[in-house]
C-alpha cells in the first residue's frame, strides 16, 4: 500500500506534471525550464546521496525504520499539496518545495525496501518486491484516469491548470499511507540505547565504516551497486525527463492538447509497466533476479533506441504508441527485479543501512544522468538532435549494465548474507 502511496509524487510530480509546470509556468522558457528542472533534481538526489547511508545506518541501530518510513512520507504528502501555491517567476520557493519533498520521498524508498528481508522469504523475495511494485503501477492507472478526467473533461489541459492535480496528489499520499500506519510493526529491536543525536549519528557512522571493512564478504552485492550504478543512469533519467521527451515528441507532431496526449502516453506505460511487474512476480524467483535484470535491460536497450529513432525520423504515431508500450515493460520490470536482488543478497540485520547505500547508489547515477542528459541535450540548438543524442547514451548505459551483469555472482552473494539457497 505504500508503494501505491507514494506513486502520486513519482508519477504526477516527477515524470509527468512538474516538469511541465516549471518549464512552462514558473520559468515560461522551455530551454532554460529544461536547465532549472535538471538543477532541482540534481540537487534532491545530491542531499540523498549524502543522507541515505548515514540515515540507513541510524535506522538500524535504533530499529526506526518504521519512524522515518511514515514521518517522511507525512512531510512529503504535505509538501506535495503546497505546490500549488506556486506563481509564475517563483522559481526558489518552488525548488525549495520541490527539493525537499523529493528528499523525503528518496528516504522513504530506501526505507520501505529495508522492510523487504523482514516481510519475505528467500523463496519468496522477488514476489514480495514485485507485489509492491504492481501496486504501484495500480495506483498510477488510478491516479491517470484522475488527471485524464480532469484534464480532458473538465478541459484543463494547460500546465498552469495543474495546481488542483498537485493537492490531490499530497492528499493521495497522505491517505495512502493510513495502513502503514495501522499494520506495519518492525520486527528488529535497537542495537544501541543512545538518544543524544551526537551518540546516534557516531554509532551511524562506525557501523558504515565496519560495512566497509567488510566489503570482501559483501563483494556480489559491492559488485552489484556498481553495474547498478552504470544502468540506472538510464532508467532514473527516463523517469525523470519522459514528461520532458514526451513533450517535444508530441508537440512535434503539431498536437495542440500535448498535456491529454502525454497522459494517454502515460496510461499506457502506466499499463504495461503493470502487466511487466505481475508477471515478474510469477517468474522472477525461478528465474533468478540476475537474469530477470538481464531480460529488462535489453528491452530497455531496445525501448531507448525505439525512442530516439522516433525523435529522429518523426514516426507515425501507431509507433509512438508502441515506444511507450515498449518503455512501459522494461520499467516495471528492471525496479522489482532490481530491489529484489539487493534483498537476496542484503542480511536482515543491515536491512535499512544496506538499502539506503542502494539509494545512494541509485540516486547518484540519477544525479549524473539527469545533469549529463540536460548538458547534452542543450548543447544542441536543435531540441530533437540533442534528444536523440541523449537517448543513444542512455541506450549505451543499459547495454554495459547487461554486459557487466556476468560478473555477478548471485549464488555466492545470497551465501554470504545468509540466505539459505534451498
Amino acid at each position: 500500500m505504500y508503494d501505491l502511496a507514494n506513486q502520486s509524487f513519482q508519477l504526477l510530480i516527477n515524470t509527468l506534471l512538474f516538469s511541465l509546470f516549471v518549464k512552462h509556468v514558473l520559468v515560461a522558457d522551455p530551454q532554460r525550464g529544461n536547465a532549472v528542472w535538471s538543477g532541482m533534481v540534481g540537487a534532491s538526489l545530491l542531499l540523498i546521496v549524502v543522507l541515505a547511508p548515514v540515515v540507513g545506518a541510524i535506522a538500524d541501530h535504533r530499529a526506526w525504520k518504521r519512524e522515518l518510513l511514515l514521518s517522511t512520507g507525512v512531510v512529503c504528502a504535505a509538501l506535495t499539496a503546497c505546490l500549488a501555491i506556486l506563481q509564475p517567476g517563483q522559481v526558489w520557493l518552488g525548488a525549495a518545495i520541490y527539493v525537499v519533498a523529493a528528499v523525503c520521498c528518496g528516504l522513504g524508498e530506501n526505507f520501505l525496501g529495508a522492510f523487504l528481508p523482514e516481510i519475505s522469504t528467500p523463496r519468496n523475495v522477488g514476489f514480495v518486491s514485485a507485489l509492491g511494485w504492481t501496486m504501484s503501477y495500480a495506483g498510477a492507472l488510478v491516479l491517470l484516469g484522475l488527471t485524464g478526467l480532469y484534464v480532458l473533461v473538465f478541459d484543463r489541459a494547460e500546465p498552469a491548470q495543474a495546481r488542483p492535480m498537485f493537492v490531490m496528489a499530497g492528499l493521495w499520499f497522505g491517505l495512502g499511507i493510513l495502513p502503514a500506519v495501522l499494520f506495519l510493526r518492525e520486527k528488529a529491536r535497537p542495537v544501541s540505547d543512545a538518544v543524544r543525536p551526537g551518540a546516534i549519528v557516531a554509532q551511524a557512522f562506525r557501523r558504515l565504516a565496519e560495512s566497509m571493512r567488510q566489503t570482501r564478504r559483501y563483494r556480489q552485492l559491492a559488485r552489484f551497486f556498481a553495474i547498478f550504478f552504470v544502468y540506472s543512469l538510464g532508467t532514473q533519467t527516463v523517469i525523470y525527463f519522459l514528461g520532458v521527451i514526451g513533450d517535444d515528441l508530441v508537440a512535434g507532431k503539431g498536437n495542440r492538447d500535448t498535456l491529454g496526449t502525454l497522459i494517454v502516453f502515460a496510461l499506457v506505460i502506466a499499463l504495461t509497466a503493470g502487466a511487466s511487474s505481475a508477471a515478474v512476480a510469477r517468474f522472477q524467483d525461478r528465474l533468478g533476479h540476475r537474469r530477470t535484470v538481464r531480460v529488462f535491460l535489453m528491452i530497455w536497450v531496445v525501448g531507448t533506441l525505439a525512442m530516439a529513432w522516433a525523435q529522429y525520423a518523426t514516426a507515425p504515431r501507431p509507433f509512438f504508441w508502441a515506444v511507450s508500450a515498449c518503455i512501459g515493460v522494461a520499467l516495471g520490470g528492471i525496479g522489482t527485479s532490481s530491489r529484489a536482488l539487493v534483498g537476496s543478497f542484503t542480511p536482515a540485520d543491515r536491512a535499512a543501512e544496506f538499502f539506503g547505500l542502494w539509494g545512494m547508489v541509485y540516486k547518484l547515477s540519477g544525479l549524473v544522468g539527469v545533469l549529463a542528459f540536460g548538458l547534452v541535450t542543450s548543447a544542441f540548438d536543435d531540441r530533437a538532435t540533442g534528444n536523440v543524442v541523449g537517448m543513444l547514451l542512455l541506450a549505451a548505459a543499459f547495454l554495459a549494465g547487461f554486459v557487466l551483469l556476468v560478473l555477478v555472482d548471485e549464488r555466492e552473494g545470497r551465501r554470504a548474507a545468509g540466505h539459505d539457497d534451498a
